[in-house]
């Protein structure tokens, strides 16, 4: 990586809306290397002083693979920034089990939002987190805000994962559907659907208009069933064709609509504490995490442990039992 500025200068060009310096503040943040962390802790708590009071809107948008989520992320992008809005898209890429290698290849997807001025596209690799949610998404968050970008879309993989962390990490929730639910009514998971505050069957065009309406019509059903939310919200189900730009509209007018309203009875705010103790709590996990590995006594017993573990000479339990010992010892 190449010199970065002292931290006061680099904190600065981030508010000042510098994308290259912003661009190196997330990679930063998403280096495993020591050293990178470090610098990107100071910077994150340079900018902690001058972060927006709650004025910033975080929507998560899930759904299967094939629901066209980024040409509805791109089309509705499109639109904020036609009406002056900055819009930063975090958009997390499957990574490969077998490789670890991901595509990255959302800014070829949006080639208009991607060239938008007013706009900032950050594809990064979900790696083995649960939700499609990389490492490091919520400090790049941070770090968009910081840089004047007050409507933060995050797209997750949507491969059938827990959503639950981009839950924890978003104001409001989209699931986008196909059309045609009937049968597959029953394949959504119920958990992705009580988290959604708004469910939007996309691809509502052509042949599949019907086909939408009608599903449509099952969701808004089965969201009968489900106990109220605790935000006071109902959720609301629509349609709309990302291709041919149709409903968006409405759609951004219900999101705005539900940050009104969990803004005037206190819970956006309750959510936005929420998410910084659920932050506080997966950092420190990770940071318990990356010193029992690095511990030496742990390090040196950890490969011979292992294999008497995988001999069956020694419970899984009372290995980890032993290295915690080590640990807590030195």
């Amino acid at each position: 990586m190449r010199a970065l500025p002292a931290i006061p200068e680099f904190a600065e060009g981030i508010r000042q809306g510098d994308r290259v310096l912003l661009g190196r503040a997330i990679t930063l943040v998403e280096s495993t290397n020591a050293a990178h962390q470090a610098l990107a802790d100071a910077l994150l708590t340079a900018l902690q002083a001058f972060a927006p009071a709650n004025d910033t809107f975080r929507v998560g948008i899930t759904g299967s693979p094939g629901v066209g989520k980024s040409t509805f992320i791109e089309t509705l992008g499109t639109n904020l920034t036609a009406q002056g809005h900055k819009v930063a898209v975090l958009a997390v890429d499957p990574s490969s089990r077998v490789s670890h290698g991901s595509i990255l290849g959302d800014k070829t997807r949006m080639e208009q939002l991607s060239v938008d001025p007013l706009a900032f596209i950050r594809p990064s690799p979900a790696g083995e987190t649960l939700g499609g949610i990389a490492r490091k998404t919520r400090e790049t968050i941070a770090l968009v805000e910081a840089a004047g970008y007050h409507t933060v879309l995050v797209e997750t993989v949507g491969v059938g994962q827990s959503e639950t962390a981009v839950h924890r990490m978003v104001d409001a929730f989209v699931l986008l559907l196909l059309p045609g639910a009937g049968d597959d009514l029953q394949g959504i998971k119920r958990g992705i659907v009580e988290m959604a505050d708004l469910l939007v069957v996309n691809k509502s065009d052509g042949d599949r208009v019907r086909l939408a309406n009608q599903a449509r019509a099952h969701y808004l059903n089965a969201l009968h069933l489900f106990p109220a939310k605790e935000s006071g919200w109902t959720p609301r189900v629509l349609a709309c064709s990302a291709t041919e730009k149709s409903g968006l509209a409405e759609v951004w007018q219900a999101l705005v609509e539900f940050q009104t309203h969990t803004r005037s009875n206190g819970f956006f705010a309750e959510n936005r504490r929420r998410q910084a103790h659920y932050w506080f709590q997966d950092a420190l996990e990770q940071a318990l995490r990356t010193a029992f590995y690095s511990h030496p006594e742990v390090k040196a017993r950890l490969q011979a442990m292992e294999k008497d573990v995988l001999s069956g000479t020694v419970s899984p339990f009372a290995a980890a039992r032993s290295l915690m010992d080590a640990l807590l010892k030195g």
